[in-house]
């Protein structure tokens, strides 16, 4: 099925909820880190999202980021990718210019492949030219996602409660 980047709008609204109870209902941790924030009052996460963007009102010590969500032919939304439009210390280590994420119910599709190729394509807008991607080391299907999308492995970045987190580059 194909798949394409929407940027996020009143337009996915009731996907997006979907997408969003998809992943509460799991009781896993969401990611990208964006999609854990409460949907609630759904206009003003999409100004949070615009505004992240823009780089207006974020925390001191972060970055600019963009987000898109990944929608079927059906306008079902089953994942999203958050793009750093540069990296801080943090993120150079564990963190990198893009995280990303499949809901759980649609997982083993082939979408996470397709999200991060996606992905990259987005890079090229923001002059990013060689992407940093991560995952923890025991994340085996976001490894293999990585490197189908051209990841060449670089040395790990061991966190202070010892997760291992396998840091990969891919030339644009």
């Amino acid at each position: 099925m194909a798949v394409y980047l929407v940027k996020p709008s009143a337009e996915f609204k009731d996907e997006y909820l979907s997408f969003y109870q998809d992943w509460k209902d799991s009781q896993e941790d969401m990611v990208p880190w964006v999609i854990a924030r409460d949907p609630g009052d759904f206009d003003d996460m999409l100004q949070f999202l615009n505004n992240n963007e823009q780089g207006i009102n974020i925390p001191e010590g972060w970055v600019k980021d963009s987000t898109y969500w990944l929608v079927t032919e059906a306008n079902r939304v089953v994942g999203a990718v958050n793009i750093r439009h540069q990296l801080n210390e943090k993120l150079f280590n564990a963190g990198g210019h893009i995280g990303y994420g499949i809901r759980p119910s649609d997982r083993q599709k082939g979408y996470a492949t397709q999200l991060l190729s996606l992905a990259l394509e987005k890079t090229k807008d923001l002059s990013i030219n060689k992407v940093l991607v991560v995952c923890d080391a025991d994340n085996t299907g976001s490894k293999k996602t990585i490197l189908k999308n051209g990841g060449i492995q670089d040395t790990d970045y061991i966190e202070e409660d010892g997760n291992i987190v396998n840091r990969f580059w891919i030339s644009i």
